[in-house]
C-alpha cells in the first residue's frame, strides 16, 4: 500500500469527511496521555518544551503554567471547533517520582496494572481499573533507558525488573491479555523512546531494536483495542540510536524541539484517527495511507 505524507489542513477535511461523525456533538471522548520527560516534549510539540520538560519534574500544573501553549492540546481544541467533537486530553505524570518512583518500563506497567491490579490505586499510582472509569482512549509510553536491555543472564522472570528481551516479552503479554479485558477502551502504546548513540551500547540498541520490531510485528495484533505509535521508528529512522538532529545534545537523548515540532501532529493525526476510524487511515507513525 503507497504511503504519502498530506499537508496538515486537507488531512483535517479527510478526517472529518471519513470519520464517524454520527456521534452527537455533546458526548465528549475524554483521552489521557500518560508521560515523563520525553512525553512532555512531545505534548509540547516544540513550544517551550525543554523549559516544560524540567518543570514537569515539580508538577504537571508549573508545567502547564510556564509553557501553556502545548500543541497537542491546541491541536485538539482547533480540531473539535472545527468539526463539532468535544475531544477532551489531558497529560498525566505517571508514575509520580514518589512514592512509587519515575520509572515506566515494562516491568512498572505490568507491577502497577497487572499484578498490582484493583479498585485501589497502588503505591498512590491509579490502576486501569480506576483508568478506564474515567477515560476513553489512554496513552502511554517508556522513557529511553528502555533501550539498555541487557544480555539474557538468568531464566525469564516476569516479576524481575531487570531488562531483558524475555522479560520484556513476558510483561508485554501480560499486558496485552490485560488491555484486552476493558474492550471499550482505547489504548495507544508508543515504541520506546530511543537513546542517542553515547547512551546506549551497540548490543543494548540492537537488542532494543529487535524488542520493538517484535511489538510492531508480532505483539500488535489486528482488530483489538490496542494501537501502536511507532516513536522509536520516528526517531532512529531505520539506524538504532536516536538521530543526533533529533537529540537535545551529543549527550542527552531527550528529543529536541525540532523533532517534537515534527512529531506531535504525526501523534495528533493518529489519535484521531484511532477514535473515528480505529486507526485505519494511518500507519503506526500517524503518516496518512492512501
Amino acid at each position: 500500500m503507497k504511503l504519502k505524507y498530506i499537508a496538515f489542513p486537507v488531512l483535517i477535511l479527510l478526517l472529518s469527511q471519513t470519520s464517524c461523525h454520527n456521534q452527537e456533538a455533546d458526548k465528549s471522548v475524554k483521552v489521557v496521555f500518560l508521560h515523563h520527560s520525553t512525553g512532555a516534549v512531545i505534548w509540547q510539540g516544540g513550544e517551550k518544551s525543554q523549559l516544560s520538560t524540567l518543570a514537569l519534574k515539580v508538577s504537571s500544573r508549573l508545567s502547564d503554567f510556564i509553557a501553556p501553549k502545548a500543541l497537542i492540546p491546541k491541536l485538539f481544541k482547533e480540531y473539535n471547533k472545527e468539526n463539532n467533537t468535544r475531544y477532551i486530553i489531558e497529560g498525566m505524570i505517571f508514575p509520580k517520582t514518589t512514592p512509587y518512583g519515575w520509572k515506566n518500563y515494562p516491568y512498572d506497567y505490568y507491577n502497577i496494572w497487572v499484578k498490582n491490579a484493583g479498585q485501589n490505586p497502588f503505591l498512590e499510582e491509579p490502576t486501569l481499573e480506576m483508568l478506564t472509569k474515567k477515560h476513553d482512549v489512554i496513552i502511554f509510553k517508556h522513557c529511553y533507558p528502555v533501550n539498555n536491555i541487557v544480555d539474557e543472564n538468568s531464566e525469564p522472570d516476569i516479576n524481575s525488573e531487570i531488562k531483558t528481551i524475555a522479560n520484556y516479552k513476558l510483561q508485554y503479554e501480560a499486558l496485552r491479555n490485560k488491555l484486552l479485558q476493558f474492550p471499550e477502551t482505547k489504548f495507544i502504546l508508543f515504541t520506546g523512546a530511543a537513546r542517542i548513540k553515547s547512551g546506549v551500547t551497540e548490543d543494548e540498541a540492537k537488542r532494543a531494536s529487535r524488542f520493538f520490531s517484535w511489538v510492531t510485528g508480532e505483539w500488535d495484533q489486528e482488530g483489538d483495542n490496542i494501537f501502536i505509535w511507532d516513536l522509536y521508528q520516528l526517531q532512529t529512522e531505520g539506524d538504532i540510536y536516536l538521530r543526533e538532529e533529533y537529540a537535545v545534545s551529543e549527550t542527552d537523548s531527550h528529543p529536541n524541539d525540532n523533532f517534537a515540532a515534527k512529531a506531535a501532529p504525526l501523534l495528533f493525526r493518529r489519535i484521531i484517527d484511532i477514535i473515528e476510524n480505529n486507526g485505519n487511515r494511518t500507519n503506526n507513525r500517524g503518516e496518512i495511507i492512501l
